[in-house]
């Protein structure tokens, strides 16, 4: 049996299905959290389908998370999306159900739930949501918002189809969820548009990146740093592409530091694979998409050495 007829069982079988996804949340987890939930809800319009994790203003659009008491899980269908590792997983109740079930497109190197579909080739893990409501047609409706939020869950993972995780299938997929009603356009500028304090941060990104001969370039956001641009509960993610902009930068890094004082690296590649390096400081990812944890400022200092011998061996 195919892993999308087992998944579609699985869902018939429980009245409640609870869907997670990751931690500091991107487009494409939220938009195949919401989107799985849109194609459940109108598919089978007496479940319970609820969205769990923290509600972060910038995403409203894109939907809101519901309130989730515990004893919702105890006979639940628990679904993971877009979370390749459990520590990941935003609200750590997603093991209290009667069933768990990961669908994701990052490498498995934690290998978890009942049931696994998890394809690194894809695009998105709105991709594969869109895949498992077309490999199931016959029983599964896809309303116009659903479209809206998976169309915005592969336009925000493969940076507006500029990334090499780009396929024909995934151009096919966006084509056919252009043909629901709602404005691809408007999803478009919404996911390019940065409020004034990320236009700053942005500059700042670029007066202030450090860029080394061998390609390799790293910038330093400590929080004294970010104090003054008010991000607030904002990410700084809408910062992490600029320095790929710039022709002589080939892989880099940008180390936010959190309120632990550890820093958060988000680690990008447009040539050399970088996930090996991000295994290497506890964390891990796609090939020219990758994270991981520094302690503190000389484990950076090890960090930028490493990433640049890794472009200089790789030129």
């Amino acid at each position: 049996m195919l892993i999308q007829d087992q998944i579609l069982n699985a869902i018939k079988k429980y009245q409640t299905i609870i869907i997670h996804r990751h931690k500091r949340p991107d487009p494409d987890a939220i938009g195949s959290q919401m989107g799985l939930a849109q194609i459940i809800q109108a598919s089978f319009p007496s479940k319970t389908v609820l969205c769990a994790g923290k509600q972060y203003h910038g995403f409203d659009w894109l939907g809101k998370t519901d309130e989730i008491s515990d004893d919702q899980y105890k006979d639940a269908l628990v679904i993971v999306v877009d979370t390749a590792n459990q520590p990941r997983i935003d609200d750590d109740r997603y093991s209290k159900g009667k069933m768990l079930i990961k669908i994701d497109h990052h490498p498995n190197d934690d290998a978890f739930g009942d049931l696994m579909w998890v394809v690194p080739e894809a695009s998105s893990t709105s991709e594969l949501i869109y895949d498992f409501f077309d490999a199931n047609q016959k029983e599964l409706t896809l309303p116009a918002e659903g479209a809206r939020l998976l169309y915005a869950g592969i336009v925000g993972d493969t940076g507006r189809f500029m990334y090499p995780s780009t396929s024909p299938h995934t151009l096919a997929v966006a084509s056919k969820l252009t043909t629901y009603d709602f404005s691809a356009s408007e999803v478009n500028k919404i996911e390019d548009e940065i409020d004034i304090p990320l236009a700053r941060l942005s500059a700042y990104v670029y007066e202030n990146l450090t860029m080394l001969d061998s390609g390799a370039a790293y910038l330093v956001l400590s929080n004294d740093v970010l104090e003054p641009f008010k991000l607030g509960d904002d990410s700084t993610s809408a910062v992490v592409p600029l320095p790929g902009k710039i022709k002589e930068v080939m892989s880099w890094a940008i180390f936010v530091q959190q309120k632990d004082g550890t820093f958060r690296i988000r680690l990008r590649s447009k040539g050399p694979a970088i996930n090996e390096l991000a295994k290497k400081y506890g964390g891990g990812g796609h090939p020219l998409a990758s994270g991981a944890v520094v302690e503190n400022e000389d484990q950076i200092k090890d960090f930028v050495k490493d990433l640049n011998d890794l472009v200089t061996n790789n030129k």
